[in-house]
């Protein structure tokens, strides 16, 4: 059975839409036209789900049963043709073959009984279990332990401080935990230092490499004396005037095709003179002033390179507020360090500018030594601060495990019954799965064998001598459903047996539909699916027919219903949307005493600024017209004026007969067969319009009660007489002792 439509962004349904729950076996949905409810009834035919992306049907059990739908659109699609589709009904069987399909069926809805008991005991369990980890969840968990210890133990919940991580967490630990119990007191103590402050760990500082300028400043080259070759005749004077330096700068100046002096500009340059320049000037002086400036070069590269570094180390570890370096110390030597590399420099330079003079560097070993060792000091620090925060972390993990380990035990009892319970759930479960899977296999089984035993006993004859059965009865004479010549189809056709489809009135057409729906509703079009279940969806049928045959309409659907209350044949729903208010007063009539049933719902589908909504009432029907209203007054016309009785008697007639039925007045007495009844019913009809038109004298009015009384049973006659007792009695809530529940 269908248990909940939900409807959205279709027709004047907006994206918020509408729910229709709790859906009973027998639904009625009143609303005016243009309200939504064609839109709804196209919903159980639609195929593709285009139209309907965003709607959507919810069954019981998820067992969906066929929906077949009465709609402007069914009548379009099965009349117009000239020719309907057979519906197959058993036919020919015999009494025993439908007996036997009849224990079949009755044997499959046993089976499917069973099933859904089954299933509906596992959804319920399913819920328990489901409200047993919630109640867990909320009151154990999260209310009596997260609640309790967070303040105290925070940092040992992290990632764990939503309701369902916590719990599981704690269900987790209490199934693995191996660690020893330790006592509260222990466990805040520790956790003020654990749970202080987290350290980080620091990178060490990266070493200088030196040793390379120290090996250059200790080179023998710096204190040697570069000159020229002693054996040639022009040293004597360069080195008794001291003038070597001065001359190796100045052979630089002597251009190669010139004998002119670049000093005195004589022509003093001769070729022997340069000959013995050269000379002087040997490899071994060349080599030594090359050696001289690539020292000088590698020198200062590596002291730039290495300055630089130890600048940015002074730089980061001042910024560092954790540093490990001894800063200050650091920072005087680097700079006494900078100082002895620039004095270094210059003694350098001096030495590439003069080759013959000898110089002495000073030596930077023993800053750099001590810059070292700093950073070295530093770092065995920072190793040990790292040990510690590795320690730390198996510290805390360690303590992290015994406040959950002392948790569970605190709330040991509390889980284990949680545990115990959920695992018998679960068990349980595990059967009613099986039993419920069992059951749904055997009701497919019996159903699938009653549906073969009933496939060739079916007949479409069946159904055109009900429908025709149905048109004698209310009246309709003049034409009828016949076999057409094609197999498995119908025709209507008149008595001189031309077919009358084509001349049929508007309400002709709806009411034959109807009969037709009904009977479909009883078998199918397919012979292999006369015995699904299914539900029907009746929309508006009654909207082109006159009043006599919306009465006749509105009491076929009643037997629907009382045989959808009473589990009675394949159709186990139904869904009803109207406009009309009489022919809803019609179809949900109980009886005179009962208000309510227990297997009846209403609604009421109202649009507002364009958009559809749907209002529930329960099992309280909320159509109370002025019509209605009438009928409760009459019903207490002892406490009631003579004037008020004859314009509500006036109002009551006028409505149901003339408006809704189109009699007259005139009509009316011609129901009463003899001329006494016809009298009295005439002086009804004029006294009650003259007493609702025009004063009253005293006399007159002092009489009302024996008055009142018996123009109230020719009220009541003309109903009876009119065949429309039963309205009659509905209104006045008369019991009928023929309705049931």
């Amino acid at each position: 059975m269908l248990k909940k439509v939900l409807i959205s962004k279709v027709a004047t349904f907006d994206e918020t839409g509408i729910s229709i729950e709790n859906l009973n076996k027998v639904n009625f949905i009143y609303g005016t036209n243009g309200t939504g409810k064609s839109t709804i009834s196209h919903f159980f035919n639609d195929i593709s789900g285009r139209d309907y992306s965003s709607c959507e049907k919810k069954w019981n059990n998820d067992i969906e049963l066929k929906s077949l739908v009465y709609n402007k659109k069914f009548r379009e699609e099965n009349f117009g043709k000239g020719k309907i589709n057979g519906v197959f009904t058993l036919g020919k069987a015999t009494r025993e073959e439908k007996g036997m399909i009849e224990q079949k069926r009755n044997d499959a809805i046993e089976a499917k009984e069973l099933y859904v008991s089954k299933k509906e005991t596992y959804d319920k369990q399913v819920i328990e279990k489901e409200k047993k980890i919630e109640y867990f969840t909320e009151e154990i968990s999260w209310k009596k332990i997260f609640k309790k210890y967070e303040p105290h133990f925070k940092e040992a919940f992290k990632g764990s401080q939503h309701k369902i991580t916590f719990r599981n967490k704690l269900l987790s630990e209490f199934e693995s935990s191996k660690v020893a119990i330790r006592t509260i007191e222990e466990l805040q103590e520790e956790a003020k230092t654990i749970f202080g402050k987290r350290p980080e760990s620091i990178s060490p500082i990266q070493e200088i490499e030196f040793l390379q300028n120290n090996v250059i400043e200790a080179d023998a080259i710096w204190e040697t004396k570069i000159i020229g070759k002693t054996d040639v005749d022009i040293a004597k004077l360069i080195q008794y005037l001291n003038i070597n330096d001065w001359v190796s700068e100045g052979k630089k100046y002597i251009q190669v095709d010139s004998d002119t002096c670049p000093f005195c500009q004589q022509k003093t340059i001769t070729a022997d003179f340069r000959k013995q320049l050269n000379d002087y000037f040997d490899q071994s002086f060349v080599e030594s002033t090359k050696k001289v400036k690539a020292l000088q070069d590698e020198y200062i590269s590596r002291a730039t390179t290495f300055v630089n570094q130890l600048n940015e180390i002074e730089r980061s570890e001042k910024a560092n507020e954790n540093s490990k370096l001894e800063i200050e110390k650091f920072s005087a030597n680097l700079k006494t360090l900078i100082s002895q590399l620039s004095e270094n420099r210059e003694h350098l330079k001096s030495k590439i500018k003069e080759p013959s003079r000898s110089i002495t560097l000073i030596s930077t070993k023993e800053q750099l030594e001590i810059l070292l060792q700093l950073i070295q000091d530093a770092n065995a620090k920072i190793k040990t601060h790292n040990d510690i925060v590795i320690n730390y972390n198996t510290k805390r993990t360690a303590l992290i495990s015994s406040i959950w380990k002392y948790i569970i035990e605190e709330h040991k009892t509390e889980i284990q019954e949680f545990l115990k319970n959920q695992n018998g759930l679960k068990q349980g479960l595990t059967n009613l799965k099986e039993q419920y899977e069992t059951k749904h296999n055997e009701w497919k089984t019996l159903d699938n064998e009653a549906k073969e035993l009933g496939k060739n006993l079916t007949s479409i004859e069946p159904t055109i001598n009900e429908i025709n059965r149905i048109l004698r009865t209310y009246g309709f004479l003049n034409f009828e459903i016949v076999p057409a010549t094609e197999d498995n189809y119908y025709q209507i056709k008149r008595e001189d047996g031309t077919l009358a489809e084509s001349s049929l009135s508007e309400g002709e057409v709806t009411f034959i539909t109807f009969l037709y729906f009904l009977q479909l509703a009883k078998g199918a079009i397919d012979k292999d699916k006369i015995s699904e279940e299914r539900i029907l969806v009746i929309d508006d049928p009654v909207s082109s027919l006159d009043s006599n045959v919306l009465f006749i309409v509105s009491t076929l659907i009643k037997e629907v219903i009382n045989n959808i209350k009473a589990d009675k044949g394949i159709i186990k729903q139904l869904i009803l949307f109207t406009h009309n208010v009489y022919f809803h007063k019609e179809v949900s009539f109980i009886d005179g005493r009962t208000v309510e049933c227990k297997h009846t719902n209403f609604w009421i589908l109202r649009k507002n600024n364009k958009i559809s909504k749907i209002q529930p009432f329960g099992k309280t029907n909320p159509i109370k017209t002025s019509y209605s209203l009438l009928w409760e007054e009459l019903r207490e016309w002892e406490n009631n004026s003579l004037v008020s009785i004859q314009n509500i008697m006036r109002r009551i007639i006028e409505n149901y007969f003339r408006v809704l039925g189109g009699y007259s007045n005139d009509q009316l007495i011609q129901f009463f067969s003899t001329l006494e009844e016809q009298n009295i019913c005439r002086s009804l009809l004029s006294w009650i319009n003259d007493g609702s038109h025009s004063f009253n004298d005293d006399l007159y009015i002092e009489q009302q009660d024996e008055t009142i009384e018996k123009y109230m049973n020719v009220f009541k006659a003309i109903f009876v007489e009119t065949k429309h007792e039963e309205h009659y009695n509905m209104m006045m809530n008369i019991a009928n002792s023929d309705s049931e529940e």
